[in-house]
């Protein structure tokens, strides 16, 4: 008489000395981890050809004597080492003693154009947090000089600051007679004001947009609370509003302040090629110092230097925001 049940369990079942043989990876897998990647590297790609080859070619320039002499072949240019660094931070010469200047007119314009756009949008985000009639209407109003093309807005401007017939001069010497004459808004000391204030108009509704998202975030039961315990409104933005927008703040202070900084449209369409000494921004200057006086060692020296100040500042900045920061536990 014959038994199969053993033989059936020695198919059916591996010894209990061997080992279990490990799952297998299926291909499929494979193409899911890597499919992002592949579709990331076109986008990678591009960024290395169009700003980093850029700026490893700009801090090679800066070494080298490049003049207007070498402009056919700049690689053939002498090598200077770092004068041209030299040469920048000299503020007892004229040119570093010019691009001093520059960096503080830049700083103070920075400030206050930062300043003014985070405090113009979050003003204009709390107040339209409350439902009223027409409140969509005004949300769009706020937003097309944000979606104006930079050019076609600037030229705008220019014919309003002009001496003789500008809507500027039009309303605060004709109509309101604020001053005792047209003022000179293109040039001169008032230069700074007018770049200043296109600064502030086309970039305020980006500081808006990007609070009123985060008003979204908050939840309307934290200020019916505060409501019945008798706190006003002042108290409720101090308390609820601010502490709650600091992370979307941190993000948005930051973006403003290297793109004030580094703007180059804005007073480039407003004073041309040439821009006051009042409203000389390091950009304008080092588009100058390059392109101007065909020194392109110095200029490319003068925006290394820039570059090196924005990741100094920009390190600072998020080492100082993220020591408040409570590491998450899971």
């Amino acid at each position: 008489m014959t038994t199969t049940a053993p033989a059936e369990a020695a198919v059916g079942e591996a010894p209990s000395g061997a080992a279990k043989p490990g799952p297998r990876r299926r291909p499929g897998r494979i193409r899911r981890i890597g499919l992002p990647y592949l579709l990331l590297l076109p986008a990678l790609l591009l960024e290395l050809l169009v700003h980093l080859v850029p700026m490893v070619i700009g801090i090679v320039m800066s070494f080298k004597e490049l003049t207007q002499f070498y402009i056919r072949d700049w690689g053939a240019a002498p090598w200077s080492g770092l004068d041209n660094y030299k040469v920048s931070v000299d503020f007892d010469a004229p040119v570093g003693e010019a691009l001093l200047h520059s960096f503080l007119v830049t700083v103070a314009f920075t400030l206050l154009s930062v300043g003014l756009c985070w405090l113009i949008g979050t003003a204009a985000a709390v107040y339209l947090q409350d439902n009223f009639r027409g409140r969509g209407l005004l949300r769009a109003l706020f937003l097309i000089p944000y979606a104006l093309p930079v050019y076609a807005a600037v030229i705008t401007w220019v014919f309003m600051f002009q001496h003789d017939n500008g809507l500027v001069n039009h309303v605060l010497h004709d109509q309101l007679h604020l001053t005792d004459k047209p003022s000179f808004w293109l040039i001169g000391d008032n230069s700074f004001w007018a770049l200043l204030t296109v600064s502030v108009w086309k970039g305020w509704p980006f500081a808006f947009l990007i609070v009123m998202a985060g008003l979204q975030n908050i939840p309307g039961e934290l200020y019916e609370a505060a409501a019945l315990d008798g706190a006003g409104m002042w108290q409720q933005i101090r308390r609820i509003t601010l502490p709650s927008l600091r992370p979307v703040n941190q993000v948005l202070l930051l973006v403003l302040f290297l793109w004030t900084f580094n703007d180059f449209n804005t007073p480039f369409v407003l004073f041309g090629r040439s821009a006051p000494a009042a409203a000389d921004l390091i950009s304008v200057h080092i588009y100058q110092a390059s392109f101007v006086t065909w020194n392109f060692g110095t200029g490319s020296a003068m925006s290394v230097l820039l570059l090196l100040f924005l990741l100094v500042v920009t390190g600072a900045y998020l080492l100082l925001t993220s020591r408040g920061r409570k590491p998450a536990h899971g």
